[in-house]
């Protein structure tokens, strides 16, 4: 694994779990560090982390809210 991978997963602290978590990574990494991207991707999948989690949470805290509301008239 290179160096600036290796600074690049140090700095993410949500990377460096997954990478814990995945040991299988270390493998793929160290045979090809352009495989980052790809790693990053699956993480953000993992953790829900894309903008469509993002969305469906933002729309589920909605939903609550106008829940709420229902109940307080």
């Amino acid at each position: 694994m290179n160096l600036a991978c290796q600074f690049a997963i140090k700095n993410n602290q949500y990377l460096y779990r997954f990478l814990r978590e995945n040991s299988y990574w270390y493998k793929e990494l160290n045979r090809n560090p352009d495989s980052l991207k790809q790693m990053e991707q699956q993480m953000k999948e993992y953790y829900k982390l894309t903008p469509k989690d993002k969305m469906d949470e933002l729309s589920k805290k909605i939903e609550l809210i106008r829940t709420f509301m229902d109940v307080l008239r």
